[in-house]
């Protein structure tokens, strides 16, 4: 993950939950139905879970509500701090999608929501080897994040963002790396997972992807 990603989240610490519930009028089709979102993952998720970008700690909320044994991974010392000092007991480390301390016992579950596309594809491939790799039999991947049905909608959606007047939004879907669901099928699949999409909102896809064993 670039460091421009990551210094972002020094300014966006103290502003992030009005984002994503609501309060900013240009992101706020991205950010439709968040808590539901975040439920949906942590509904899915079992056993030992390892969360990527846990941001304010509202996914780990919902994690540890369940009762799940939860490593959180953050890369941005400003959202670790914050996340740490809501959750004391839990254990929150430096890292991100492709480094990070794995836990001795096995890892059943990855999860993540609104992070993946800071990865480029490549690094996506990089990424889903290595989670094949450590994962638990029967292990599971379960991310949630903007996503392009294919190429065409890619452009409709620009086009569409573009005419809304939403330049800051247009700017990062141009900027970063959303992927399509094609690539992002294929990526897992050539790692060995067996994966699966659900639109969540406009934006958002539910990625659940099991290891083949």
């Amino acid at each position: 993950m670039g460091r421009e990603f990551v210094d972002i989240f020094d300014e966006w610490v103290d502003t992030y939950d009005d984002s994503v519930n609501g309060k900013d009028e240009e992101y706020r089709e991205v950010f439709a139905g968040y808590d539901d979102i975040l439920q949906k993952v942590a509904d899915e998720a079992r056993g030992l879970t390892v969360e990527f970008g846990v941001g304010t700690g509202n996914l780990t909320e919902k994690l540890l509500a369940k009762g799940l044994t939860v490593l959180g991974v953050e890369p941005n010392k400003a959202m670790r701090d914050r996340t740490q000092a809501r959750f004391p007991a839990s254990k929150i480390v430096d890292g991100d999608f492709t480094s990070f301390p794995l836990p001795e016992q096995p890892i059943d579950t990855f999860v993540s929501t609104y992070a993946f596309h800071h990865l480029t594809d490549e690094e996506k491939a990089e990424a889903a080897a290595h989670y094949a790799s450590i994962l638990a039999s029967n292990g599971q991947v379960v991310f949630a994040d903007t996503m392009f049905k294919d190429d065409e909608a890619r452009i409709n959606q620009w086009e569409k963002v573009g005419k809304q007047g939403y330049k800051n939004l247009l700017e990062d879907l141009q900027r970063e790396y959303y992927t399509t669901l094609p690539i992002m099928k294929k990526i897992f699949e050539e790692a060995g997972f067996a994966i699966s999409f659900t639109p969540l909102n406009d934006y958002v896809w539910l990625i659940h992807a099991r290891k083949q064993n």
